[in-house]
């Protein structure tokens, strides 16, 4: 890769330095700029060949290049000869003007390194076409090394030399006396040009009708580039020493031997003996056969053979050469007939140019694009013609690559695009707007091509407009979306509401029904719908093309129609026309048929809409009511919860001791600190007992809801507790020894009560509830009843068969007065005996088992559970937030865990505490006297 890169690299700059060294200096570098070596020409091909450029007018041109390197080798006399006969031949091409002759842009210019002139642009010589590649660049140009000569090109090209030919034996009275395939070059058009005229001669009697010219003997010992080129020579040059036009012939047929026989020349003549080769050459020139001409085209063999007949008199002249059948091809006959294209009139252009199309497809794709598109579009120029020449053009643009097209055919299109007159130049763009389309830039698109297809639209010719309308919906898939929503449909639009033209019209509506598909759903629905709306005319064939837009729309699975546009905008459109009077039988079908549909699809869609919701709705009820449920449990509980909460506040609020109670029991532990008399304790007590206030508790109201298992429990354990309690009552009553005043009180109020009083030893009854170290029991105003059946603790509602147990006071437990206090004291006192408790400690002592709130909470499942947890391993201590005195009985094992009222079943078959029947009862005689 890398030997590559540096013989690329070598290649270039040797090249450079060829073209720095040969030209620099040369007052030719002045006016024009020198490009790469291309090719190479005249006698010997010295003249090395450049593309450039005019500096002032850029121009192209091809600069010819004599390096004076290339005589180094001779004398200097020797090299003086050369540079004469070389500036003599293009001193001589400068002076000639004619189309089949080399033209001369810039005269020879000398420099002491070179000699160097300007002509028109050039390709190559016909010798390098031919396959002689001295005095070429290296590497070969691929253009040269792969150029193929079509047989168009090998008659056109020597029908051009022939007429060159004649130009100068008829006109200018000369020999060329050098026509070979070194000295004719092609152009950048592909046409043949004669150059080279080093050695010609000019008559010396050009008024006589037999001309003559001088001839100079051939001299062997002058250089090479002194002599013409014996292979292409006459053999009376050499053998005569004479020359005259006929010796121009011969020549002509060496080189026409030589194109058909891919270069190589007739005879090799040996330089070094040049008159025995002649000789030779002569014998046989004398017999020669068919065979040696076996490569040329039979049509032309006999013309070819004639021209190289020894005689020059049997030798056919210019003139005559050009007017044989075999220069009579169409294709050549049309490149001809371009040629002299400046020479006719429009008349005679027009006639040519409406028969060309037949003959372009007979042609080779390099000639059409190097001889015949130049020529038309140099007729741009002309309007008149434009309209014969434009469809030639776009044929040409169809066979032509989307390069070739940009590069050398869009830019001579572009000014013929906005033109407007004739009016036949737009009709013949629309008939090819696809290929415009398909080639051309988007670029262009937008801004040459598009304008005038809506100018078009907007021509003032119906025929203009229908075509138009026609056309667009062949190449509407090669329009930008914006360019078609944007431009192209409003025009369309106003094109149908503006014309008086009833085809107008329609064919409006059957070009927007055609490109609907190109489209976006929703542009069809609020722009194409609406404006059929506004179509004043009532026509079979515009209703019927109104029709045809809704159905392409209503059908089309790209873009349909919803069904409130239906319901609200298309129906009520297409009903009224379906009824119009114009409207023959098959129309009138036509549109019930599509309404049909409509409502079909209409009734279909909103069916299953509506059962969807049907469903939505039916499922929505279910979540409501699902969700009814849940929020209703949730509000039970919570409801539970908050009368739970106002009970305990209650009972907390009724037991809390009031600010004299607090100093009591102050004044109470101080003097338990010093032992008290019997009086001191009866007066405390009765202090007391007169101090507690019982309150009335409001009755909780029951609700309604279903009972869960603990609830029926809690039955169980009221019932058994007051079982206990009544045998309890029946020990103590029947029995009684306390007096007419006595202390002991029932409750009527309650179906079932105990009321007792008695002086406690404070020493013995004292609690701990966080807030005071040593509080006194009260006991004197206990109770406990049992109430009906449909009152529950815990405020359930509706708790049929529950119990209600309060810790306070019946309310209509009587006040107990001083005196009564002190008359009941005082019989205790004579009695002399403390109250024995024992067999209510028993009752209420640590045998019961022990629930824990952790319990409760998951049986009851109320919010507050967890705030009443009180400290574990306590025994005969509680510390309640209910209240300081919550634990009423004051004994070991009745707070919180020991509740028995917080787990009701602890209590479904409560223990027996009691030790004897005999023991308790003598215990409550002697409490109750």
């Amino acid at each position: 890769m890398e030997s590559m890169l540096n013989k690329l690299k070598s290649t270039v700059t040797k090249v450079t330095a060829d073209v720095t060294s040969a030209v620099m200096g040369n007052p030719v570098t002045r006016e024009f700029d020198v490009g790469r070596h291309i090719a190479s020409g005249g006698n010997g091909l010295a003249w090395k060949i450049f593309d450039g450029t005019k500096k002032s007018t850029k121009q192209e041109v091809a600069v010819f290049v004599f390096d004076k390197k290339l005589i180094d080798k001779y004398q200097k006399f020797e090299k003086d000869q050369i540079i004469d006969s070389l500036k003599r031949g293009v001193q001589q091409l400068t002076r000639l003007r004619h189309p089949r002759l080399l033209t001369v842009q810039h005269p020879l210019e000398e420099s002491r390194d070179c000699l160097a002139f300007c002509t028109e642009p050039v390709f190559a010589s016909l010798a390098n076409v031919l396959g002689c590649w001295d005095n070429l660049p290296s590497p070969l140009p691929p253009d040269i090394k792969e150029y193929k000569l079509y047989d168009v090109e090998m008659k056109y090209g020597l029908l051009q030399v022939s007429e060159g030919l004649s130009f100068l034996h008829s006109s200018v009275k000369m020999v060329h006396g050098n026509i070979t395939s070194e000295n004719i070059i092609l152009n950048k058009s592909g046409a043949w040009k004669i150059m080279g005229f080093d050695f010609c001669t000019q008559s010396t009697n050009p008024s006589e009708q037999e001309l003559k010219f001088p001839c100079k003997e051939w001299d062997p010992n002058l250089p090479s580039l002194c002599l013409p080129n014996p292979e292409y020579l006459a053999p009376e040059y050499i053998l005569s020493v004479s020359c005259e036009t006929a010796s121009d012939m011969y020549s002509l047929g060496a080189v026409m031997y030589s194109v058909f026989n891919k270069g190589k020349p007739i005879f090799e003549v040996n330089k070094q003996d040049i008159y025995k080769s002649f000789s030779r050459q002569l014998d046989q020139l004398s017999r020669l056969s068919s065979s040696a001409l076996q490569n040329i085209p039979e049509e032309v063999r006999e013309h070819i053979k004639l021209l190289l007949n020894v005689a020059p008199t049997v030798r056919p002249d210019a003139d005559q050469m050009t007017k044989i059948p075999f220069f009579d091809d169409v294709g050549a006959m049309t490149l001809q007939y371009f040629d002299s294209l400046f020479q006719r009139d429009n008349l005679q252009k027009s006639q040519f140019f409406k028969g060309l199309p037949k003959v372009l497809p007979k042609l080779p794709k390099r000639v059409i694009i190097q001889r015949i598109l130049p020529s038309l579009t140099s007729e741009f120029v002309n309007p008149d013609m434009v309209p014969f020449v434009l469809p030639n053009v776009l044929l040409i643009a169809e066979e032509c690559t989307k390069e070739e097209y940009i590069k050398l055919i869009l830019p001579d299109l572009a000014p013929v695009f906005k033109q407007q007159e004739p009016i036949q130049i737009l009709l013949i763009f629309l008939q090819k707007m696809d290929l415009l389309l398909t080639k051309t830039p988007p670029d262009e698109i937008k801004n040459s091509v598009l304008p005038m297809v809506y100018r078009a639209l907007e021509a003032p010719s119906i025929q203009i407009q229908e075509l138009c309308l026609n056309i667009i919906p062949t190449f509407a898939n090669l329009i930008d979306y914006p360019s078609m929503k944007n431009a192209l449909i409003p025009r369309i639009k106003n094109a149908c509401l503006q014309t008086s033209s009833l085809a107008v019209r329609v064919n409006s509506l059957v070009c927007l029904g055609k490109i609907l598909e190109y489209l976006d759903k929703w542009f069809v629905l609020d722009d194409i719908l609406p404006f059929l709306q506004q179509i004043p005319s009532k026509e079979p064939a515009v209703l019927m093309g109104i029709l045809g837009i809704y159905k392409c729309t209503f059908t089309h699975k790209k873009l349909g129609i919803t069904k409130e546009q239906l319901a609200g905008k298309v129906l009520p459109h297409l009903i009224p026309l379906s009824i119009e009077n114009n409207l023959n039988l098959n129309q009138f079908n036509s549109f019930i048929c599509v309404i049909k549909d409509m409502l079909n699809r209409l009734e279909a869609e909103h069916k299953t809409k509506l059962e969807q919701l049907h469903v939505m709705q039916e499922q929505q009820k279910t979540l409501d009511i699902t969700n009814q449920m849940n929020v209703s449990e949730e509000a039970k509980s919570s409801s539970t919860g908050n009368q739970i909460d106002k009970v305990f506040n209650s009972i907390g609020t009724d037991l809390l001791p009031s600010g004299s109670d607090i100093k009591e029991n102050e004044l109470s532990s101080k003097q338990r600190k010093t032992s008290l008399t019997l009086e001191e304790k009866q007066k405390l007590a009765k202090e007391q007992e007169q101090a507690q206030k019982l309150k009335n508790q409001q009755p909780l109201k029951p609700q309604t809801h279903t009972i869960t298992p603990p609830v029926k429990q809690a039955k169980d354990l009221t019932e058994t507790l007051i079982d206990n309690m009544s045998s309890l009552t029946s020990h103590s009553i029947s029995k009684p020894k306390v007096a007419s005043s006595g202390s002991f009180s029932s409750v009527p109020s309650m179906g079932i009560g105990m009321g007792f009083s008695s002086p406690v030893d404070s020493t013995k009854r004292n609690i701990t509830n966080g807030l005071n170290t040593t509080i006194g029991l009260q006991t004197s105003g206990f109770s406990m009843g049992a109430g009906t059946t449909s009152q529950n603790f815990f405020s359930s509602p509706s708790g049929t068969g529950t119990a209600k147990v309060n810790i306070v006071p019946a309310p209509n437990m009587p006040n107990y007065s001083p005196v009564s206090a002190t008359s009941a004291v005082s019989q205790l006192t004579q009695q002399n005996r403390p109250a024995d408790m024992s067999s209510l400690d028993n009752l209420f002592g640590p045998q019961k088992p022990k629930v824990s709130m952790n319990q409760l909470a998951q049986q009851k499942s109320t919010p507050w559970v967890n705030q009443f947890v009180p400290p574990q391993g306590s025994p005969g201590t509680t510390s309640s937030v209910l209240g300081p005195q919550m634990n009423i009985v004051g004994q070991p094992g009745f707070g919180m865990q020991g509740n028995p009222f917080f787990n009701p079943q602890n209590f479904a078959q409560p223990t027996n505490t009691m030790t004897s029947s005999s023991s308790a009862s003598n215990d409550l005689k002697d409490l109750f006297g």
